[in-house]
Formats: C-alpha cells, sequence, structure tokens
C-alpha cells in the first residue's frame, strides 16, 4: 500500500491507535492514562479485555516499527484513533476520561516518534460533537466527522435499515452529494472533514466489487470538475482476505486520480494537509 501510495504522489493519513505504538504490554501500561472510560459495558474496554486475559501476544498488539515504516514513506501523516480505541458516545464514559485518553495518545507519539499529532477519527465513527471541544482543547487541528445523511447518524445506535442504506449507497445514490467544498473550522475550532465515501474491501462472493470503485471513480469524478472535497477513507486491515485483490482496486482508483490530476488539476492531501488549503 505505502508503495503504490508512493509511486502516485498520494498524501495519507494514518489514523492510529495509540497502543500500537507501545514496544511491550509493560510500555503500553506505562503510558495508558490512570483515567480509565468507565463504560457501562466493560466489554467496550480495552483496559478490561487486557485484565480478562490469560495471556497477551505482544506481537499481535504492539508494532511500532510499522509506525515508523509509514513514517519513512513520504507525504505520510501519523493521525491518531485515540490511545484506547476509545468511544465517546458510549453510556457510563465521560469528558475528563476522553480527554485523558488523547493527552496519552499524544505523548506516547511525541516520547516515541517526536511527532505532534494534529488530526484524529473517532472509533466507530462515534463523533461525539461535544467532545470536539476537548478534542481542540488537546491540541487537534482537524478530525474526521460523518456524512450529513440520517443512516450515518447516532452511530453507536446501529440498526440494519441503517445498515441496508449505507451499503446500498455504495451501489447507487440514495444520500447527499458525497464531495464539498472546502470546509472552514466548525465552532469548535476544530477543521471537520466529513467522510465522502468508505472503500469498502473486495469480496469473492461478491457480484458488486466492480460496481463499488466504478461509483468511487465517478464520485472522484464529479469532485474534480467541481473543485470540491472527496474524503475517502478505509481500514488497511480490511486488505487483510484477498490482498491481491483489494490492492489491485486500490491501484485501479490511484490511476484514476492521476488522470484526474492531469485533466482538472485535483491534488491529494493527507487531513493535516488540509490545513493549509483553508
Amino acid at each position: 500500500m505505502l508503495a503504490l501510495f508512493e509511486q502516485n504522489g498520494i498524501h495519507a493519513t494514518w489514523a492510529t491507535v495509540g497502543s500500537l505504538m507501545a514496544q511491550n504490554e509493560e510500555e503500553w501500561r506505562h503510558y495508558a492514562p490512570i483515567k480509565q472510560p468507565s463504560y457501562q459495558f466493560p466489554r467496550y474496554s480495552a483496559y478490561h479485555w487486557f485484565d480478562s486475559q490469560d495471556k497477551i501476544h505482544e506481537e499481535a498488539l504492539f508494532a511500532p516499527e510499522l509506525v515508523k515504516e509509514v513514517m519513512g514513506c513520504p507525504h505520510q501523516e501519523i493521525g491518531s484513533h485515540t490511545f484506547s480505541h476509545y468511544y465517546t458516545c458510549e453510556m457510563g464514559q465521560n469528558g475528563e476520561e476522553f480527554r485523558a485518553d488523547l493527552q496519552a495518545a499524544k505523548k506516547i507519539a511525541k516520547d516515541k516518534f517526536g511527532i505532534s499529532i494534529a488530526s484524529l477519527v473517532f472509533p466507530r465513527n462515534q463523533v461525539d460533537y461535544p467532545s470536539l471541544q476537548i478534542v481542540r482543547e488537546e491540541g487537534f487541528k482537524t478530525a474526521r466527522t460523518n456524512p450529513k445523511d440520517w443512516y450515518w447518524r447516532n452511530t453507536h445506535r446501529e440498526n440494519l435499515i441503517k445498515r441496508l442504506f449505507r451499503t446500498g449507497d455504495t451501489l447507487v445514490s440514495l444520500g447527499e452529494k458525497t464531495s464539498y467544498p472546502l470546509p472552514q473550522k466548525n465552532e469548535e475550532g476544530v477543521l471537520a472533514l466529513p467522510a465522502s465515501r468508505l472503500l469498502r474491501p473486495y469480496r469473492r462472493t461478491s457480484l458488486f466489487n466492480q460496481k463499488r470503485i466504478t461509483r468511487i471513480k465517478e464520485e472522484m469524478e464529479r469532485t474534480a470538475r467541481l473543485g470540491e472535497v472527496y474524503h475517502l477513507w478505509w481500514h488497511p486491515h480490511n486488505f487483510g482476505h484477498h490482498p491481491d485483490e483489494n490492492l489491485q482496486c486500490l491501484e485501479s482508483i490511484l490511476q484514476h486520480f492521476k488522470r484526474l490530476e492531469g485533466e482538472y488539476g485535483m491534488v491529494s492531501r493527507g487531513m493535516g494537509g488540509m490545513l493549509n488549503e483553508e
């Protein structure tokens, strides 16, 4: 993936859980905040999960070397996905626990890699707008937010209908236009960058793989013609199944971007890079 980004001049933000940056469990516990999320349902807590395990496989949980690899590739930004994959909309937790989590995420990034993280992606897309004030106070400049469509609201309250509409919208237009003019900082003082489209992974049994890619390309082309913003996102681990096919899909999208770059002057920016475009 990094090789494709470098070949095509792609600027990307890697929203990284702070825990991943630790070398081992001992270092992870050193950076873990004293104030931890008091979720109504403890199963949501990474700390509860750790304490319930008989044996921790550190090689599956910690990967600071991957962070270094991303940093070594041109135009890649390390963003935050909070320290513990923190859910801001779950019952029981509070703002000060969220603040402590953000502080831990920024501290481990600064101590280990010398970076001041400016961009945040809320886990599970639980964008709690009151929490954006805390995000700003803790030094973040930009955050990914959700589209305005009703089926992207209150993502902590999921149901089958919302999931069906989100899936259907990857094939035909069921919501609002996915691109938008360059936004300004909101009233919380954070540059909110709504997601445009989730790049869903390739599925061997699906009849719609190519249709989803075609829809993304069509949206990108309309964005380029209008001179607007198109925010494409995905989870790298989604490429774990059928990696060759997923990388081929990504390469096809990046080649389309290069055509739009030449034809319309479309540019690639990570989240932090958008701050310079205001």
